[in-house]
């Protein structure tokens, strides 16, 4: 286990060392005011869904405003800084999603350590991406399009969204666990990709399964799998990539993390109120109108999620020599 993941992993587990009466104390005093809630992402994205989904449930639940905050830029870079650099007292959290775990490899001249300056609060949810093609390509399964590629190298182009997007990152682990070549064309966001794959300009996407699955419907878009371990129950009918790659897996997902030396006793009462939030039926039908399922962990537990998904994707990032746009 490499040196910065058990850092992370055993300030998780030192979360719960604190006295029960401390604990309990803080937790009644929490929250006296309005807490912020800061995306790294612009209004509508994956990140920002999932925080305004959690910022509701705990402004309902523990009475006080939780107020979703955008500052986009640099990747989520931007974001987790300020987290980071935020005073550690519950009033400041972050809407952690697989960017962050990217970036840690991604960037090597960061201000900040995300395994050491973020610590995890709880999950939120978890949605597949789906592997789609423009229905012009002549394949209609995971398996054709691997022999199609092979009888056709560097001429099948993959639509990213950026570097450190999960469409490129997704789509590289698939070129390794495939030995296919696909070549990236770079957009400066999902919806410009998509549109060109809707007009054929490229081939294949791993894309977001809630800004795919209109066009999949339309008969716009095939798709041809989806990227989770096990099949979505909106698109039952579709089978996952693992089926015909074992052991691919890649999904995004979402969470809340908070400043370093956050107490205990708050991280323990924003999980617990995260986690019950997610068990009621509105909630769940929201996400499942998003193709999204809710991922309650306790905060050592969605730690260990973040440890891992850092270490895959650092894996894929270097041995595809891929460089922070």
């Amino acid at each position: 286990m490499k040196p910065r993941r058990r850092q992370f992993l055993r300030l998780v587990a030192g979360a719960a060392a604190l006295p029960v009466a401390a604990r309990v104390a803080s937790a009644q005093a929490y929250p006296s005011r309005p807490v912020h809630l800061i995306v790294g992402f612009a209004a509508g994205s994956g990140n920002d869904i999932s925080a305004r989904l959690v910022g509701q449930l705990l402004s309902a639940r523990l009475g006080r405003q939780f107020v979703v905050e955008n500052r986009a830029g640099a990747s989520g870079n931007l974001a987790v800084e300020a987290v980071a650099r935020a005073v550690p007292d519950g009033y400041t959290l972050l809407s952690v999603g697989p960017a962050s775990a990217i970036n840690a490899t991604l960037y090597s001249n960061l201000s900040f350590s995300f395994l050491r300056d973020i610590v995890p609060v709880a999950g939120a949810m978890r949605v597949p991406n789906v592997m789609v093609v423009n229905p012009s390509l002549p394949a209609e399964t995971v398996p054709e399009f691997i022999a199609y590629a092979k009888a056709n190298p560097d001429k099948i182009n993959l639509a990213t969204a950026g570097n450190g997007s999960t469409l490129r990152v997704f789509g590289e682990q698939f070129k390794m666990m495939t030995g296919i070549n696909l070549v990236p064309v770079v957009y400066r966001g999902g919806a410009a990709a998509l549109v060109d794959l809707l007009g054929g300009q490229v081939h294949v996407m791993f894309g977001p399964l809630p800004e795919a699955i209109g066009y999949i419907k339309a008969g716009k878009l095939r798709a041809l799998a989806v990227t989770s371990a096990t099949r979505s129950a909106t698109l039952p009918d579709i089978p996952t990539v693992g089926e015909f790659v074992p052991g691919y897996e890649a999904s995004t997902w979402y969470g809340v993390g908070a400043p370093r030396n956050t107490p205990a006793d708050i991280v323990s009462t924003l999980n617990s109120e995260i986690n019950a939030g997610l068990a009621g039926p509105e909630i769940n039908a929201r996400l499942a109108d998003l193709g999204a399922v809710p991922i309650p962990m306790t905060p050592a537990e969605f730690g260990k999620l973040v440890a891992d998904e850092t270490e895959k994707w650092g894996k894929v990032i270097r041995a595809a020599n891929i460089k922070g746009d």
